[in-house]
């Protein structure tokens, strides 16, 4: 029986305030050395490991993941702001991932990414994406409009990102970046965070 190495998850004695006490570490089967702290839970293969560290990379890169802020702290931030503005945060659920906390016509709200089968969703929803970004796409674009602007944590973004931003958005995404007439640094660029958010 050929036998997938687990990651492990070692727990620390991290003295936290911030209503995530219970902090983990992610190590790696092959790095065993460095143990950087983290929330991850362990993983059913390495596909799955792969997919969540390109992920949290990608979304440490966007500007609206705050990493670990209690549901206090991410509905005192949404409060005053627009409709549909949202953030992404580390879950404060031990089997959780991350969560999506947004201004809704209700006030802020807050909901589980679940990651699931290589697949991310939002709890209670039966449509699944292979992208926590593709998921974002979907509800910043659909006919609902359910989500709309990221609050980032840097308000006034570059110059570099507002134009990979529009970009993308009049290119179509992922699939038209080939078809771009740039110098291959920028479809580099461009392929870095290939999303309209």
């Amino acid at each position: 029986m050929n036998s997938v190495p687990r990651t492990m998850v070692a727990h620390s004695s991290v003295d936290d305030s911030s209503g995530t006490a219970d902090r983990r570490e992610l190590v790696s089967p092959r790095h065993t050395a460095a143990r950087p702290e983290t929330h991850f839970r362990s993983f059913r293969n390495e596909a799955e490991f792969k997919i969540i560290v390109e992920t949290t990379s990608m979304l440490e890169e966007s500007g609206f993941y705050w990493g670990p802020m209690t549901v206090e702290e991410a509905h005192r931030r949404l409060k005053k702001e627009p409709l549909g503005t949202f953030l992404i945060r580390d879950s404060q659920q031990k089997d959780v991932f991350f969560t999506l906390s947004y201004k809704s016509p209700n006030g802020p709200a807050s909901i589980r990414i679940i990651f699931q089968g290589s697949c991310f969703s939002l709890a209670g929803s039966k449509e699944s994406f292979d992208s926590l970004f593709k998921l974002l796409e979907h509800y910043t674009s659909s006919a609902k409009k359910s989500l709309g602007q990221p609050y980032r944590r840097v308000r006034v973004q570059s110059l570099q990102e507002l134009c990979r931003r529009q970009i993308m958005e009049t290119c179509g995404g992922e699939k038209a970046i080939d078809s771009i007439p740039v110098i291959p640094a920028m479809k580099t660029f461009l392929r870095s965070f290939p999303y309209r958010l």
